[in-house]
């Protein structure tokens, strides 16, 4: 009944004693005092002096309380009633902190958490860093060695920021546009007269034999769509593509893109021009009173054969479409139409339209072969 009786008495004991174990140093009392004791309780400890494991790890002694002498049965029947009751001051260090629900966590695993988060991040920043540290490495061993080009810039800033921004689709438009591998014509039409005169003196006889004819030429000017890979450097600026928007969803981006191509080049030889036979006929005629006799139309009518008059037909054709106005304007505008159909109708939009884009605006600049943008404003 006794040892019934003892037990929760015991208990309680051992919860005061842990409570007052957890919690803090009060700062009103003075240190010592019996409020600054934190009690630690051991049953069945042999001796008057009792080794105590505290919650930190230390081990210090105490005494027993209970029955002054330590031997015989009433001892150990005290021992069993009473137990062995340890008062000590805290320590006077800090305690020890409490531990977090990361602590099992082990320490490398998390600043390895740390860098790997902070790594995703400013990656754009970590790798502009390690490229430039490589390529001055290179640079100091004298090794030429072409590094991806990585921009520096901060997680929170992005190149679609500003309302027109290259992007990579301007590369692939010119990818297609340097595989161009034919000229544009463009071809006018026009008509023109022409006199062919032959004169031939019979002694003191005038023999001679005028006709005019009206002819319908045909002049073809080209373009060359791709100069050459000098061409399109940025330096030049010949080519420009900005993306307006970008795509969302089912709506399309909007770009605009502008060329520089050279100026359309007029013929370069009579070979270039021809003659429509079908179209052409005499308008009029005029010769000499002995024409056409007998010996003066034996010596003219030859030289009025159809190859030669073509032949001089192509001449005047070639003199008006390299030099009169009338003719080389629409014959340069035909050749101009012609080239912007091809590049915008055939590789411009189909290529923006595969990717999702639309074209807003597309221009080209016409300059001199060899000009660059600078040159031309």
């Amino acid at each position: 009944m006794t040892e019934r009786a003892g037990k929760p008495v015991f208990r309680f004991a051992l919860w005061l004693a842990r409570r007052l174990g957890a919690g803090h140093e009060p700062t009103s009392r003075p240190a010592g005092s019996p409020a600054d004791l934190t009690a630690y309780t051991v049953q069945d400890a042999p001796g008057e002096l009792v080794t105590v494991r505290l919650p930190d790890g230390r081990v210090v002694q105490g005494e027993r309380t209970g029955s002054s002498d330590g031997t015989g049965p009433r001892a150990a029947h005290n021992t069993r009633q009473n137990p062995t009751m340890v008062l000590m001051t805290p320590p006077g260090g800090p305690r020890p902190p409490r531990r977090h629900w990361y602590s099992w966590i082990p320490r490398w695993m998390r600043w390895s958490a740390v860098i790997v988060i902070v790594v995703l991040v400013f990656r754009r920043i970590v790798a502009w860093a390690v490229l430039a540290a490589l390529s001055a490495a290179l640079h100091l061993f004298g090794a030429d060695v072409h590094l991806p080009h990585v921009t520096f810039g901060w997680p929170w800033s992005s190149s679609s920021s500003s309302s027109s921004s290259t992007t990579l689709v301007g590369p692939l438009v010119l990818q297609k546009i340097e595989g161009i591998d034919k000229p544009a014509l463009g071809t006018t039409t026009f008509n023109f007269l022409f006199t062919h005169s032959v004169s031939h003196s019979m002694g003191i006889l005038p023999c001679w034999y005028s006709a005019t004819f009206y002819a319908v030429g045909h002049a073809s000017a080209t373009v060359d769509l791709n100069p050459g890979a000098a061409w399109w450097k940025p330096s030049t600026g010949h080519y420009t593509l900005r993306v307006l928007s970008k795509p969302s969803g089912d709506i399309p981006g909007r770009v605009t893109v502008t060329m520089a191509l050279p100026l359309p080049q007029l013929p370069q030889s009579v070979h270039d021009v021809s003659i429509d036979n079908t179209l052409s006929k005499p308008v009029s005629s005029d010769h000499s009173w002995t024409y056409p006799g007998l010996a003066c139309g034996v010596l003219i009518k030859p030289q009025f054969t159809q190859s030669v008059l073509y032949a001089q037909a192509q001449s005047e054709a070639f003199q008006q479409a390299t030099h009169l106005s009338s003719v080389t304007k629409p014959l340069i505008a035909a050749a101009e139409k012609e080239a912007t159909t091809i590049i915008g109708g055939n590789f411009v939009t189909p290529t923006l339209n595969a990717v999702g884009y639309k074209v807003s605006q597309f221009t080209i600049r016409w300059v001199p072969a060899g000009t660059t943008n600078a040159a031309t404003g």
